[in-house]
């Protein structure tokens, strides 16, 4: 047998041997081994995008609450003053309030100090009437006692008069 490039037989024979073992080997492990290898960086892969998908979502929805937030802040001074100004109102409408109850309370009690001056006007006005009765009476005594005549009857209503004063008996 020749020889092809300085092989023998048996050197081509156990190199192509060597050729078919190595090729079922890598089979085998590729079988065993390479394919859940590459499950395992698929399924990482996977993970990864997911979780980047995930956090692309938070971040949006992260944005979105930080959108909300500053237009709260933004209302909080517009809520603020609102409640200020209804407040405000509230304390004037109160104010109104105390004012006019004041009023009339003052008005009520110058009614009722006018009511007990008129009273006491009126009294001391019956007082006065029941002393000119009891004048008037001592007067008709004196007249009867004395059986005088109208000249003397004039001077005691005069002397009356006087004692009493005009101003008094004008009332």
């Amino acid at each position: 047998m020749t020889r092809l490039f300085n092989l023998d037989f048996q050197l081509l024979f156990d190199s192509v041997l060597l050729a078919i073992a190595v090729f079922f080997l890598f089979l085998i492990m590729s079988k065993l081994l390479f394919n859940p290898a590459r499950k395992l960086l698929a399924d990482r892969q996977e993970k990864i995008r997911s979780d980047i998908a995930s956090a692309a979502g938070d971040k949006e929805e992260a944005e979105k609450l930080r959108a909300q937030y500053e237009e709260k802040l933004k209302n909080v001074d517009k809520e603020t003053e609102a409640i200020l100004s209804e407040a405000r109102q509230k304390a004037l409408k109160n104010e109104a309030k105390i004012i006019a109850d004041a009023k009339e309370e003052a008005a009520a009690i110058i009614a009722r100090a006018n009511e007990e001056a008129a009273l006491e006007k009126k009294r001391v006005a019956d007082e006065m009437k029941q002393e000119m009765i009891s004048i008037a009476a001592m007067m008709a005594g004196k007249v009867v006692a004395a059986n005088i005549d109208t000249t003397i009857q004039d001077s005691l209503v005069e002397d009356t008069l006087k004692e009493m004063g005009e101003a008094t008996w004008q009332n």
